[in-house]
C-alpha cells in the first residue's frame, strides 16, 4: 500500500489557523503517513526532536524561511531539524526583530492610508510566535476595513499593496548554513514563484551552498501569482543535479488564504530521501 506525505504545512505558530494536534488530526483523516510542520521562520514549542509520532503520523521538525535568493526574494524550507541548535536560535531571533520592525511600519501605514485606529500590540496579540501579514489582514477584516483576508492582501498587504513593507532577510548561504547546522536539509520553497531564467545556474549556485532538494510538487493552480515559464525545465534540472524533488501543499488551516491540504502529496520514499541526506 502506497503512502503519501505533506511536507509543507502550517500552524497557529506562525499564520496557520490550527495548532499541531488540528493539523495532524486533519493529514490523518486526508490519508497522510507523514508531514512536515514549516511555519514561518520558527519553530513551535510542541516540536522538541527533529520528528515524532503523534497519532499514527510521522511529524517532522521543519521550517520555512525567508531568503534573498540570488538577488530575489524567496524561502528556504528546512527538515529534521533540532530546534534548540543554536545557529537556528541565532537566526530566528534576528528575523523576529525584523518582523517586528516590518509589522510596526505596516500598521502605520494603514493606519494612514486607511484612516483605522490600528495598533501593533493588536496584530501582535493575534500571533502565538512570529507575527506575519495574516494577522494583520485578520484584524482588517475584523475592524470592516475589507470583506475577506483576499481582498486586505490584493488591495493592502500583498507585494503590489498600498500598506506593504518588505521584510529584510538573510542571505540563501546563511539559511542553508543555519538549517545544515541544525543537522537539518534545506530545500527551495515554490520555485514556480521566482523569475529566474537560468535555472541550472541557480539550482548550481544553490547546491554549492549545501542545498539538497526542490519543492517541486505544489498547488500553483490555487495561486493569482505569475509563474515562471521555465518551471515544467525544473524536474530535468533537479534530476541532473542530483537534487531531491519535494512537495507540499503549502496548507495555512481552515478559515485561512491558502486552504489547500490533499491538494498536494508525495510518496514516503521522499522522507526516507530527506533523512538520508541530512548533514
Amino acid at each position: 500500500m502506497e503512502r503519501w506525505a505533506d511536507l509543507h504545512l502550517h500552524t497557529r505558530w506562525s499564520d496557520g489557523t490550527l495548532d499541531l494536534a488540528g493539523v495532524v488530526a486533519r493529514a490523518k483523516a486526508a490519508g497522510l503517513s507523514a508531514i512536515a510542520i514549516t511555519d514561518h521562520d520558527a519553530i513551535g514549542p510542541d516540536l522538541r526532536q527533529p520528528f515524532q509520532e503523534m497519532d499514527g503520523l510521522l511529524v517532522i521538525t521543519g521550517v520555512e524561511i525567508k531568503a534573498e535568493i540570488l538577488g530575489e526574494r524567496g524561502e528556504i524550507l528546512g527538515y529534521f531539524l533540532d530546534p534548540a541548535h543554536p545557529a537556528l536560535r541565532e537566526l530566528f531571533r534576528g528575523m523576529a526583530e525584523a518582523r517586528e520592525r516590518r509589522m510596526q511600519a505596516m500598521v502605520a501605514r494603514c493606519q494612514e492610508v486607511l484612516g483605522l485606529s490600528l495598533s501593533y500590540e493588536e496584530v501582535r496579540a493575534r500571533a502565538r510566535g512570529s507575527v506575519g501579514r495574516p494577522h494583520l489582514a485578520a484584524l482588517l477584516v475584523e475592524r470592516g476595513a475589507v470583506a475577506t483576508l483576499e481582498e486586505a492582501f490584493e488591495k493592502y498587504l500583498g507585494d503590489e499593496g498600498l500598506c506593504y513593507v518588505p521584510l529584510s532577510r538573510p542571505t540563501s548561504a546563511q539559511v542553508i548554513a543555519a538549517i545544515r547546522a541544525a543537522g537539518g536539509v534545506a530545500a527551495l520553497a515554490h520555485p514556480g514563484f521566482h523569475g529566474f531564467s537560468d535555472w541550472t545556474r541557480v539550482l548550481q549556485t544553490l547546491k554549492d551552498q549545501g542545498l539538497r532538494a526542490v519543492e517541486l510538487f505544489y498547488p500553483y493552480e490555487t495561486s493569482a501569482q505569475p509563474l515562471n515559464p521555465g518551471l515544467s525545465e525544473l524536474p530535468r534540472i533537479a534530476a541532473e543535479l542530483g537534487l531531491i524533488a519535494t512537495g507540499g501543499s503549502d496548507d495555512h488551516g481552515p478559515g485561512s488564504v491558502k486552504e489547500s491540504l490533499g491538494l498536494v502529496k508525495v510518496p514516503y520514499s521522499v522522507v526516507e530521501e530527506l533523512w538520508a541526506a541530512r548533514s
